[in-house]
């Protein structure tokens, strides 16, 4: 599938990658940041932002999607980084072509499976009557009564956008994304593993990477470290902007 995507920069390339029900734009303002020294790629996965939907929507394909650009640009050693869903894309992406990807940053994500945990985000998105409502504001106040986080809310509404025959949709696929929300905690495979160097980022507040995650992130990515982001949870680069830039340039720069 040919993904939309924005080009900063010069140099090395650097894919970057958003989460579930995120986009690149989620990534402009650190991208570019990377792309004084990078040639950066921020990416709008399969059924996300502006790139096509499709009922296909698994690690494997999103794997090709990837390969897609990479072919396309006649790349031939990529540095990727992603978030959330993004870090178990890149993760995939990263031990299916380690003779492409030679540097890994993953935050906030282990490549152990998740149970199912955004059941009241979906419910609250699918019963919203796009149709009906007249601005963002009035999608921020009904999705208030489901959705009590406002910075979660506010994540979301940055997807939303107003249809040409009036009314609003999201820019994600929620019928899919509904249909195969399992999909998205799937496990690494067990006999996956990468041997170049990676870098795991976890907010100190976040249960995403436990300290037994982080043995199996050892068995499966033996050149890798575990770095801590105090004071940040789940959405590290977005609290924390500037300490993630600093560690994650470090490991790109330095290894």
């Amino acid at each position: 599938m040919k993904l939309h995507y924005r080009v900063y920069g010069q140099g090395k390339p650097l894919f970057i990658l958003h989460g579930l029900f995120g986009s690149a734009d989620n990534w402009n303002t650190l991208a570019k940041m990377y792309a004084k020294a990078f040639e950066v790629y921020v990416i709008d996965q399969r059924n996300h932002g502006l790139s096509p939907h499709n009922e296909q929507w698994s690690y494997q394909v999103m794997t090709e999607d990837l390969m897609e650009i990479v072919t396309e640009r006649g790349l031939e050693r990529v540095y990727i980084m992603g978030h959330s869903m993004g870090g178990k894309t890149a993760m995939f992406a990263a031990c299916i072509y380690p003779n492409v990807f030679d540097k890994l940053i993953v935050a906030d994500i282990s490549p152990r499976h998740y149970p199912v945990h955004h059941d009241g985000i979906l419910e609250a998105l699918c019963e919203l009557p796009l149709q009906q409502i007249q601005s963002r504001q009035e999608a921020d106040a009904w999705l208030s009564g489901r959705i009590k986080e406002f910075g979660v809310r506010q994540f979301l509404l940055k997807s939303l956008h107003r249809l040409p025959d009036g009314g609003f949709g999201w820019r994600f696929n929620l019928p899919v994304i509904k249909k195969n929300i399992e999909s998205v905690g799937v496990a690494l495979p067990n006999t996956y593993q990468y041997p170049h160097p990676a870098l795991f980022v976890k907010g100190e507040k976040s249960t995403y990477i436990t300290l037994e995650d982080e043995w199996q992130i050892k068995q499966q990515f033996p050149f890798s470290t575990v770095n801590i982001i105090s004071d940040a949870g789940h959405w590290l680069h977005a609290e924390q902007p500037d300490i993630f830039l600093a560690k994650t340039l470090s490991f790109l720069m330095n290894g």
